[in-house]
């Protein structure tokens, strides 16, 4: 391990210590200066090439908040209604669903309605046709269903027909932190190699056969594969709701200016209620979790995430190439100074 450890933040790097993934960083920014920059291990799978600060590594849904921010800029310049319907924008949408609904999860389309192939990630207009063309699993609005893999077509085809940008150049021009979608070969080549953190891996985050979990994750098929996952194709493709790669300064870096007020805040309740993939009830902003202790962000599938403590004015985000849970950041978030 080595980086940064400012005075009181002790704890939190043993926290981190405690349980090295062979590869892994977190950033603690308060008032937007670093008090924690730590990083540990590798980014390949045999060991030979030290994580750097500069490392990005796939992050799941830690990256939904940020296609989510695209879509809130363009609110912000009056240039999306968010109480408008998709279709304004996007005129063959035929799910009656509001942008605000799409934001919160509610929309009723967390599937991808027709099969199709891993390769078929890259092929934005194919699944953007897809979903244009779906009929909603439940009544927009009246449920929350986390939209897994289908929350980044959906809220950046929004950006495409609006801004004219894709959702990548979009974010890259205008969410100018170390992280992106759709990589450059230069990008390419900082990404980090993930692995499982036990074989069994994919099956104990699958979700029972035929549940909403299980439907929402598995079609395409290939976000659970590593061959799939480290692949070329998968980090120069669009895959906004779960292939952002970042650094965890640079997530950390996005949620310290939320916290500034120099982007729109995404923390107004949207939505409080059962949530069917997740399977328990749950608060939703624009594209963030708020928690009943006063933070929000989002988490990602494999223990990453970054989230606001807006009480302690504290920015935290936290990387890792190894897919496991959230016991590092759960023993992080315990050792913050109170």
């Amino acid at each position: 391990m080595n980086g940064l450890i400012a005075p009181g933040f002790e704890a939190v790097g043993d926290a981190f210590a405690t349980d090295p993934r062979g590869g892994s960083a977190l950033t603690i920014l308060r008032g937007g200066e670093p008090v924690v920059e730590l990083v540990e291990g590798w980014r390949d799978a045999a060991r030979t090439d030290p994580w750097r600060p500069d490392t990005l590594v796939n992050v799941y849904s830690t990256g939904k908040p940020v296609i989510a921010m695209a879509v809130v800029l363009l609110a912000d310049r009056g240039l999306v209604d968010l109480d408008a319907p998709m279709s304004r924008y996007w005129p063959s949408f035929r799910t009656p669903a509001s942008v605000r609904q799409v934001l919160s999860h509610t929309a009723g389309l967390p599937s991808f309605p027709v099969p199709r192939p891993a390769s078929a990630y890259s092929d934005w207009d194919l699944l953007c046709g897809d979903l244009a063309a779906a009929t909603p699993e439940y009544e927009p609005g009246s449920v929350a269903a986390e939209h897994a893999l289908t929350y980044g077509h959906l809220l950046g085809e929004l950006v495409r027909r609006v801004d004219g940008r894709s959702p990548a150049r979009f974010i890259a021009d205008e969410l100018p932190y170390d992280f992106g979608f759709a990589l450059s070969d230069e990008d390419i080549g900082r990404c980090a190699e993930l692995e499982f953190d036990a074989p069994d891996w994919p099956d104990r985050n699958a979700g029972a056969p035929g549940s909403p979990k299980n439907r929402a994750i598995s079609n395409p098929p290939g976000a659970r594969d590593l061959a799939v996952i480290n692949s070329t194709a998968w980090r120069r493709a669009s895959v906004p709701a779960v292939n952002l790669h970042a650094t965890a300064t640079g997530i950390a870096r996005f949620y310290a200016d939320l916290l500034a007020g120099k982007l729109p805040s995404p923390a107004i309740p949207q939505y409080t209620g059962p949530d069917l993939f997740i399977g328990e009830e749950i608060t939703l902003g624009l594209g963030v979790q708020l928690e009943p202790d006063g933070t929000w962000g989002h988490g990602g599938l494999g223990g990453s995430a970054g989230y606001a403590d807006p009480s302690r004015n504290l920015a935290i985000a936290y990387v890792s190439r190894r897919l496991a849970d959230f016991a590092v950041l759960d023993r992080v978030d315990a050792a913050l100074p109170r």
